[in-house]
This record gives C-alpha cells, structure tokens and sequence, in this order.
C-alpha cells in the first residue's frame, strides 16, 4: 500500500512537471505588444540564508537571456512596450537529503511595463508587480533540485519561468495592448 502511494505521488510529480509552457508554443494574444526592450536589475536583492551563492550578473544574465527569448517572439506587434525587471530575493537549493530535507528554489521579481512612445508606466501606483516564482515539479526536482542540478540550471529554470509568469501578467491586462478589458471572472486570455 505504502507503495502504490508514494508510486502515484511520483507520477502524479512527472507529468505536473510536463505542463510546461515552451517558446514554441504559440504566443499569447498580446493585441499590439512588441518588446522595446526588457532591462533586469538585480543590486538590492536579498538571498535566503540556507541558498546557493549567486551574483548579481548571473541572475541579471540569466533573467535578460530568458525575457529577450520569451517577448522577442512578438514581432507583429504595432506599439513598443518596455520591460522593468527587479530580482527581490531568491533561494538556490543546496544539496540536501534526497526527499526527506529537498529544499527547493524560490524567486521574488518586481515587474513593470512601460508605454515606449509615452514613457508612461501601465502599471501606475505600484513599485511593480511582484511575483514568486517556484521551479517547477519534475523528476529532476522531486529529490531536491539541489543534488540534480548546476546552479545554473536552477538560476535558467527559474528565469525561463519568471519569464512565463510575467507573459501570463501581461495577459490578465489586455487593455494595455489596444485589447477589450477581461470579463470578470475570466482568469486567462486564450493562446
């Protein structure tokens, strides 16, 4: 019995960890978004005390390789929209005890949108909006990322998926791309 359930606890990991969203997907329906460009800032981010080392290049590296692959796909659009992108905090899992202590790694962004042509902010009367970012579940994950992969593989996973949640963002706002407001209740716009 014992284990049927941790089998099932295992499959149901793998293929939560499949649903991913892959830069050859279709790109959402950002009415007439096309990137300016995107800048990351990562100098007054804090690291949680149990967490690999990582400097303020790498996640600025990591972050701008990820948002340039993900928002440079929009080349039909007829506006030019800038995106601001602070690193807040983060946690790089360390190696640890194989499922019993698997920490896992954890990312805090403060994102804005910028009008190009106007230099106005879309997002007004928030520093920005921030979003935690979780590295996602998979069979690379389920032990702890920590003993499976490089710090740079963590700090990749974690951006390409920033990246993702400040698309999925962008979305819940059409009406900053020339696009009729969400109906309330509509959590997300369709691919």
């Amino acid at each position: 019995m014992f284990v049927r359930r941790i089998l099932l606890a295992l499959c149901v990991v793998l293929v939560s960890g499949c649903a991913k969203s892959s830069l050859t997907d279709p790109n959402a329906n950002l009415g007439n978004f096309q990137l300016g460009f995107a800048v990351v800032v990562a100098d007054n981010m804090k690291k949680v005390p149990i967490s690999r080392d990582a400097s303020v290049e790498e996640w600025e590296a990591s972050l701008q390789k990820a948002l340039d692959a993900r928002f440079k796909r929009y080349t039909n659009g007829t506006k030019l929209y800038n995106i601001g992108v602070a690193v807040d905090g983060y946690a790089l899992a360390p190696p640890g005890i194989p499922i019993v202590a698997a920490p896992k790694s954890i990312l805090v962004v403060s994102a804005t949108i910028f009008d190009d042509a106007s230099q106005q902010m879309l997002n007004p009367g928030q520093k920005g909006k921030q979003i935690t970012i979780f590295e996602r579940r998979s069979g690379k994950t389920f032990i702890g990322s920590g003993l499976t992969q490089t710090k740079q593989q963590q700090l990749d996973e974690l951006s390409f998926v920033a990246a993702l949640r400040i698309e999925e963002w962008l979305q819940q706002n059409p009406e900053w791309f020339g696009l009729p407001p969400r109906r309330k209740g509509v959590e997300a716009l369709p691919r």
